[in-house]
């Protein structure tokens, strides 16, 4: 789904902004991150929860691993993960993104747009948020319309935005890399 392209833009904003140009803490991150993608989950998931274990107040490193749990499809466990942060760290509006990819990609728009507009309370001015929430807008009404057209089918008004509403929902190309 073209919402869970974001999930990383998320958690790279929030470790800038959380961070600060702490090098430790960077250094941290960059570590477990780095175990994760060379292959090494197990040994990412256990420094991590040991870091967890004595700095619990540190949103990034519970945000990392929310991300790193959707990576290996973990996800019910990542939304506890994110529940959780937008429980104890509510101004931080990434938390909040990133259940609303999790949910949209369930189809659970509802609770998807619910969650970007916890994020946009938290940071009215969070571009992915905004962008975001307008996918899943686009999403609640394609289901609108469709359930208006089962409900009248004669309707001649409803194809023509249905197949607007098909085309803004398709994932937008992009050129291909060298």
């Amino acid at each position: 789904m073209y919402l869970v392209r974001r999930l990383r833009l998320a958690l790279a904003t929030l470790i800038l902004l959380l961070t600060g140009g702490l090098v430790q803490a960077a250094d941290e991150v960059a570590n477990i991150s780095q175990l994760f993608r060379s292959g090494q989950q197990t040994e990412a998931f256990t420094q991590i929860d040991a870091l967890l274990a004595t700095k619990s107040d540190r949103p990034d490193l519970r945000m990392l691993k929310g991300v790193l749990l959707v990576d290996v499809r973990r996800t019910d466990e990542a939304l506890v993960v994110f529940q959780q942060l937008t429980e104890d760290f509510p101004e931080v509006p990434e938390p909040y993104n990133n259940l609303a990819v999790l949910y949209a990609a369930r189809g659970d728009f509802e609770r998807a747009r619910l969650a970007l507009e916890g994020a946009l309370r938290a940071n009215p001015g969070f571009a992915t948020a905004h962008q975001n929430l307008g996918d899943v807008y686009a999403q609640l009404a394609q289901i609108s319309y469709q359930r208006a057209l089962k409900a009248e089918p004669g309707n001649t008004d409803i194809p023509p935005r249905l197949s607007l509403l098909r085309k803004l929902n398709e994932p937008a190309t992009r050129p291909s890399q060298p």
